[in-house]
């Protein structure tokens, strides 16, 4: 039986049985990808809170494509993320993207590693983030291999094509200081997520996005 080490970002999970869950991942190694967990005695659900980044051992299992993921433990503490209300409510909303964007095997070249840096941004920020899911779908759509341009956005960007344009002429910093109040960010977050559901020729209904606009309205 093979066994490997390996970082996991954690996209959800859901319960399996009484004391162990599915843990939907992404990593390096296997892109995305589920992982049997046993969750005994003592173990915090805090552990697997959206896009934590933990070390684990994967063992492999030679009767099901559903191996294990034990000695679990985080590898990054992520303080700025969990102390703050906006980043929470931001990783949220970002690993649902993830988890209903990355289909069970998917695996892009440069995406764990993409997101692994996205994460440690945004837990590094002291301010103005109010911006970053947004500059995140679009750094999402290139790292899957998509070119967003101002002409290929267009069809999806409504009223708000001259903010997007902004967006992917900015550098990460012009970009979070781009001005926009609560509603024009969900709308060209909508724009946004219409794109890549095109692209990705899949249905993106991304339930947290409500709560982000509540959050910042």
């Amino acid at each position: 039986m093979s066994s490997w080490n390996s970082e996991l970002i954690v996209l959800a999970y859901t319960k399996f049985g009484e004391r162990s869950i599915v843990l939907h991942t992404l990593s390096r190694e296997w892109g995305r990808r589920g992982f049997l967990v046993r969750v005994g005695k003592g173990v915090s659900t805090a552990l697997f809170l959206p896009l934590n980044i933990l070390e684990a051992e994967i063992v492999e299992n030679p009767k099901s494509s559903l191996w294990t993921a034990r000695k679990v433990v985080s590898a990054h503490p992520l303080v700025g993320i969990r102390g703050n209300i906006h980043k929470n409510t931001m990783t949220l909303f970002m690993s649902e993207v993830l988890f209903r964007t990355l289909h069970e095997g998917t695996f892009e070249e440069g995406l764990f590693e993409w997101c692994r840096s996205s994460i440690l941004t945004l837990d590094s920020l002291e301010g103005n983030f109010a911006n970053f899911h947004l500059r995140f779908l679009l750094e999402l759509a290139v790292a899957m291999g998509f070119s967003p341009s101002a002409e290929s956005i267009a069809p999806f960007a409504g009223g708000y094509l001259t903010q997007l344009r902004g967006f992917m002429e900015a550098s990460f910093a012009e970009s979070m200081l781009i001005p926009l109040s609560g509603g024009e960010r969900t709308e060209i977050a909508r724009s946004l997520l219409d794109y890549l559901q095109h692209h990705t020729e899949q249905s993106i209904n991304v339930r947290s996005l409500k709560v982000l606009h509540e959050l910042y309205r």
